[in-house]
């Protein structure tokens, strides 16, 4: 076992394992850390706990202190000077007509280095630009070109359900999102329908795919005769979220009749699920992965 803490650059970003080297973390608190960028501004997400060493990438840097008020200050600093050098470099692209557009920028906490994220159809040649905005700033430029879902989570916004976007407000990671799991869920396959505003799937899909694929393995197949409490009937549909199945039955008087029931009522019910087919077809399937 080995002690860390984890820290935290971005409100919805990765939370990274540091050495806390005997300083006592808790969860709020603000720490200067040594990085592949330099050095770096996060808040600790994780207070100081054990974890096994394989769960962490070696070597493991150490918390170079906790921050203090002037830290706090140069960060306020940097978030203004952001907002003039996104202005800057936002005119610097309408000058040289690039076909790109500007997302975010970026201070590092030491100030070495400026960081604009862009998004783009293409590859952009943005070799005059980085020229133009040397000159400006007088220190290391890098443009870095992300996709739709890192647009989403870096600017955030309101989802269809009216809440702050997901990727914005508390998801560190994407995770992978399919057609198959809206099938599933019995969910419209509209792309307008199951897709976010950054017209990728919606990564609310794999929140409920669990539990989905959970609850179908006790129902019977669609099209399977089953014993009801009215009688005889066949399996017609899942309705999942209220664990009933809807099935055609013969009643007594000879007449058929579509009802539903609760899933334990059916004899026979753990008869096993059928998964949605994987349409590979689909021009509007991913695998919810953005680089």
């Amino acid at each position: 076992m080995i002690k860390v803490v984890g820290i935290r650059f971005k409100k919805a970003g990765k939370t990274y394992f540091f050495d806390p080297d005997n300083i006592d973390f808790q969860i709020g608190d603000s720490a200067i850390v040594e990085t592949s960028r330099g050095m770096e501004f996060g808040h600790v997400v994780q207070s100081v706990h054990d974890v096994n060493e394989e769960h962490v990438v070696q070597p493991l840097k150490k918390v170079i202190r906790k921050a203090d008020n002037q830290d706090i200050e140069r960060v306020a600093q940097n978030e203004k000077r952001e907002k003039e050098a996104m202005s800057i470099c936002q005119q610097k692209i309408n000058n040289h007509k690039l076909d790109m557009k500007l997302v975010d920028v970026e201070y590092t906490f030491d100030n070495n280095k400026i960081v604009f994220y862009f998004t783009a159809d293409g590859r952009v040649d943005f070799r005059e630009l980085v020229k133009d905005l040397a000159s400006v700033f007088r220190m290391r430029i890098e443009l870095r070109q992300i996709g739709v879902r890192d647009e989403a989570k870096m600017l955030g916004g309101l989802g269809p359900c009216g809440r702050m976007l997901c990727c914005h407000s508390f998801l560190d990671d994407f995770q992978p999102v399919s057609v198959r799991m809206a099938k599933e869920q019995n969910l419209s396959l509209n792309p307008t329908k199951i897709s976010g505003i950054c017209s990728r799937l919606m990564c609310c899909l794999k929140y409920e795919q669990d539990t989905y694929e959970q609850i179908r393995r006790g129902m019977p197949k669609i099209g399977r005769e089953v014993e009801t409490p009215d009688g005889p009937g066949v399996v017609l549909e899942h309705l999942v979220v209220m664990e009933r199945v809807k099935a055609r039955v013969r009643l007594p008087d000879g007449n058929m009749e579509v009802r539903d029931y609760p899933m334990e009522s059916i004899q026979g019910h753990n008869q096993g699920m059928v998964l949605a087919d994987d349409d590979e077809d689909e021009p509007w399937q991913e695998d919810g992965l953005e680089n």
